[in-house]
């Protein structure tokens, strides 16, 4: 079928995220004129006259003299609090180069623009030009850093490096450079393994004086044996306790194996849910949408007045009544979305209503055309409700899409979805004997009395999903 732009419109709005949302809302507020951003009071609209002054700051002064001038004092106090940003650019000693007294929105842009955070490489080099060695190993040191990844490792190995270029440092020069290069801040970095990560940061601890002499030794020969979990292998081979051996690695788990990270920031990925779901006094689920945190919207009242007259120009018209359209037709998908992602979280919850009190143990299989055969839509409509929408709770901040699942059947013929089968895992592993961890055989027997039956492989599976280790590997000593 073919789908009309307004109808892919429509369709991209429903599947946006709310952060997403409020980013388009804010670039049709910027491109289309006849859209408006509603006042917090919500009444009606503005004229137009009213509009044109507010926007040319004409309004009425005070000048008043009763009671020592009160009134224009306040009146000057709420302007500068309204326009400080406005203020501060005209104080500012360089002014915009334009002449008509207008702001420059590229140099707005400019300085509202956050400073760029420092790389790891930019972290470097700032410390290297301090160092002082010979114009080659220098020159050999850039080379090494410009080739150190986010995590802080030299992967390339030095071989490489040196016939990299057609005017390439020696491999004499890079092997003087990189022990210098592993002196810098953060410590550990210009490792080219985990182990030479850990020496460096454990060398750097001998040299202040501390003893760590057992947690070097497992690092330089046994971490193998640590990853395999065979404590008693090296307690015997270092001639120390299984206490000790124990505490060693434990002092290891403070070490940074990814010391690069710590110098820059990424971008932090911050969530706003579309609706907080509750439980009101009388059990009922209570949905109610995150409509604050979007702009209120409205057609601008100016731009119908002269849609409307007879007196403006037939093609400026022609271009104000496409903007009008375009801006009611936005309102509309922006509603349309909210209707449709509240009834779906409604209906969703209807069926784990459950969850809210005994968390995801309690969630049962649900299809997503199950919600779209009682909300009257498409599986297709659903999918982009559902399509990074978050649901806040008492127990969290949940994906919509995780309520939608398929699972199990108990022997007592409850339905049970597959994140309660991992949820129930979770718990079995987490209340097992330590000294004697279940096997995947043993933990498939556990969830069997339970009324769970679920074959061994499926076990292994969910607790691979669920990062848990094999059994010899959470046996603790």
């Amino acid at each position: 079928m073919k789908l009309s732009p307004r109808m892919i419109q429509a369709m991209e709005i429903l599947q946006l995220p709310l952060m997403a949302l409020h980013e388009r809302i804010e670039q049709e507020l910027t491109s289309n004129p006849c859209l408006e951003r509603r006042d917090g009071s919500g009444e009606g609209e503005t004229p137009a006259s009213a509009e044109q002054e507010h926007a040319r700051g004409e309004e009425a002064l005070v000048v008043n003299d009763d009671d020592g001038n009160r009134d224009d004092f306040e009146r000057l106090a709420d302007f500068e609090e309204a326009h400080a940003e406005d203020l501060d650019w005209m104080d500012r000693p360089h002014k915009p180069a334009r002449l008509s007294g207008e702001r420059d929105a590229k140099l707005d842009a400019l300085a509202n623009t956050p400073a760029r955070s420092e790389s790891l490489n930019d972290h470097l080099l700032h410390q290297w030009a301090f160092v002082e060695l010979g114009e080659d190993v220098k020159e050999a040191g850039q080379t090494i850093i410009s080739n150190i990844d986010d995590d802080g490792y030299l992967r390339t190995p030095l071989e490489e490096l040196a016939g990299a270029d057609d005017a390439p440092p020696t491999l004499s020069a890079l092997e003087g450079a990189l022990p210098e290069i592993q002196k810098l801040d953060p410590l550990g970095v210009g490792a080219r393994d985990l182990r030479e990560c850990l020496l460096i940061q454990l060398d750097a601890e001998i040299a202040a004086g501390q003893d760590v002499a057992l947690p070097r030794q497992i690092v330089s020969s046994f971490l193998r044996e640590v990853e395999m979990n065979r404590i008693p292998t090296i307690a015997q081979r270092t001639n120390h306790t299984i206490n000790e051996v124990n505490e060693a690695i434990t002092y290891l788990g403070r070490l940074d194996p990814r010391p690069g990270r710590r110098v820059g920031s990424s971008n932090v990925q911050y969530i706003i849910p579309d609706a907080i779901v509750e439980v009101d006094e009388n059990g009922n689920v209570v949905v109610t949408m995150r409509d604050g945190t979007s702009p209120s919207l409205r057609l601008s009242r100016m731009y119908r007045k002269m849609a409307r007259r007879r007196d403006t120009d037939a093609k400026a018209k022609e271009l104000i009544r496409n903007n009008l359209r375009s801006a009611r037709w936005l309102m509309q998908a922006i509603d349309q979305r909210r209707q449709t992602v509240r009834r779906v979280i409604e209906e969703v919850f209807q069926v784990q209503r459950e969850f809210l009190d005994n968390g995801r143990e309690a969630l049962r299989p649900l299809p997503m055309t199950d919600i779209a055969a009682k909300i009257g839509g498409h599986v297709a409509t659903v999918s982009r409700a559902v399509a990074g929408k978050y649901v806040e709770t008492a127990r969290g901040v949940f994906p919509l899409r995780m309520f939608f699942s398929g699972g199990t059947t108990t022997a007592a013929g409850e339905d049970v979805a597959w994140d309660a089968v991992k949820a129930r895992l979770q718990e079995v592993v987490d209340k097992e004997d330590k000294a004697k961890p279940l096997s995947d055989d043993e933990i498939a027997a556990e969830l069997s009395r339970q009324g769970i039956k679920i074959a061994r492989r499926t076990v292994a599976k969910y607790r691979n999903v669920l990062k848990i280790p094999p059994a010899r590997k959470r046996r603790q000593y």
